[in-house]
């Protein structure tokens, strides 16, 4: 059986498309997102038996029934992030940050019992920082952009923003998709091309930070440089990924 795989842009676009902030339907976001994976058996006639062989968890299954879903226990939001590529995402580190790590974010979910589609973007966002930052780190970014953790009037922008504008802005940087950042204007004449990606990367942050409005101009440098650490923790995601198939290969063949 095949698993349902999204990008993390297009999970951004499944919450954005709950929130009712999409031009897409959720199933719309999901379709397109699963016949771009399955170009050659929609070209070929073969995509009914193509889908039938595709597992789907019990949250997305709600979803192409089109149930109206404004908030996700924890174990659904685990089951989303187990869709995400390169993505390592378990119930048992959720549980941990929810009540210790990350615990004043999550005091109590926002949407009933269940978890709100920001702090589902919240969650999705630690998973990705982590790659690069430790807890103590990603929590004194939060304290910038995200203010008081019970008071959402006073974020500089909201998780499923952020989650939305570095997801889209990573995949701008990666447009041949092959999970490795796109930079131009190799000199092969310098040996060096050290600030050729970081230059590129920047500048992406720039242009995507400036489109967030009521901030001010130095709340835009903090939201492009935590655009820039997101994007590399994407890169980083990959690469760790790459990492320990190889490894399990190394001990398993």
């Amino acid at each position: 059986m095949e698993s349902f795989t999204l990008t993390r842009k297009e999970m951004a676009c499944l919450l954005l498309s709950l929130d009712g902030r999409h031009r897409h339907k959720p199933i719309e976001v999901l379709q397109h997102a699963w016949m771009k994976n399955h170009r050659y058996d929609m070209e070929k006639g073969t995509a009914l038996p193509a889908f039938l062989s595709t597992t789907l968890p019990p949250v997305i299954e709600k979803l192409i029934k089109g149930n109206e879903i404004k908030g996700f226990s924890l174990q659904e939001i685990a089951a989303l992030g187990q869709l995400i590529e390169y993505s390592q995402l378990s119930i048992t580190s959720m549980q941990n940050w929810v009540k210790r790590d990350f615990k004043e974010f999550f005091d109590s979910p926002k949407v009933g019992k269940k978890y709100s589609l920001n702090q589902a973007a919240l969650l999705f966002i630690i998973d990705d920082l982590k790659s690069n930052l430790d807890f103590v780190s990603i929590r004194k970014l939060f304290d910038i952009i995200l203010g008081k953790p019970n008071i959402d009037s006073d974020d500089l922008i909201s998780p499923m923003k952020l989650y939305s504008t570095y997801t889209a802005m990573f995949e701008e940087l990666d447009a041949n998709n092959d999970q490795l950042l796109d930079t131009v204007g190799h000199d092969h004449g310098n040996r060096n091309h050290d600030l050729l990606a970081e230059n590129v990367i920047r500048s992406s942050a720039e242009k995507f930070a400036a489109q967030i409005t009521d901030v001010t101009e130095k709340q835009k440098e903090e939201i492009r440089n935590i655009l820039f650490i997101a994007v590399i923790s994407i890169q980083t995601s990959y690469f760790h990924t790459l990492a320990r198939r190889y490894f399990n290969a190394t001990l398993f063949l």
